[in-house]
């Protein structure tokens, strides 16, 4: 295996020194440079094929959150580890979705610093346990509060909306719909915009997806 090609940005050169001496006798890992500046940091990486780029983030503002952006996306074979103490879920949600790839807390150890590069280098994310945990109950809230959201919805449906939705969802033609409840084509029609309306859906894809996701649907 060729070695990890790895750079580490912080704009003190104690911190930058910690990482090196934590990294430089793991064999398959070669620190290539410590960069202390932005603009040295980007004039580097363009110059430079770089695996794995280590960052550690004190506070969070627009200034980094810019960065992570531009170098992600002028260098997106670059995966991005973030280092900080600063465990906050908005914190760690906002560095995440700017790119980052990784993300090491206050607790983590030397072997979890290793394991994330191996682990970025293989070509998928990682975050230290304690990330994970926050952000897979994050995720879950966000699902079941949408399933509140779409329960509350559905409760706004009459029985012949729902009906018609159900038959709708199940690959019925409005004809079909038509002919199986005695109703007209333009009947039909009617009660699928005023489903879209209760719904707040814009297409009839849209109207679909709900339905499949709610169970609606017979799959």
């Amino acid at each position: 295996m060729s070695k990890i090609l790895t750079a580490i940005y912080d704009e003190h050169r104690l911190i930058q020194e910690a990482f090196y001496y934590m990294l430089k006798d793991i064999e398959d890992i070669e620190i290539i440079s410590t960069v202390n500046t932005k603009e040295l940091l980007i004039s580097f990486l363009k110059e430079q094929t770089v695996h794995v780029l280590i960052m550690n983030i004190y506070v969070l503002n627009t200034n980094y959150l810019t960065l992570i952006k531009d170098i992600t996306t002028q260098f997106p074979k670059i995966s991005l580890l973030v280092y900080s103490i600063n465990d906050s879920e908005d914190f760690i949600v906002k560095i995440i979705r700017s790119g980052a790839r990784g993300f090491l807390d206050k607790d983590s150890e030397r072997h979890d610093l290793i394991e994330a590069i191996y682990t970025l280098r293989n070509g998928f994310d990682y975050y230290s346990k304690s990330i994970a945990s926050l952000l897979v109950k994050r995720y879950v809230s966000n699902a079941d509060k949408q399933h509140r959201i779409s329960e509350e919805k559905i409760k706004t449906l009459s029985t012949r909306e729902t009906e018609i939705l159900r038959m709708w969802g199940n690959g019925m033609s409005n004809k079909e719909i038509a002919d199986k409840l005695f109703i007209s084509i333009r009947t039909v029609e009617s009660h699928k915009n005023h489903i879209m309306q209760k719904l707040n859906l814009k297409t009839t894809v849209d109207m679909l997806k709900f339905a499949i996701r709610n169970n609606i649907v017979d799959l």
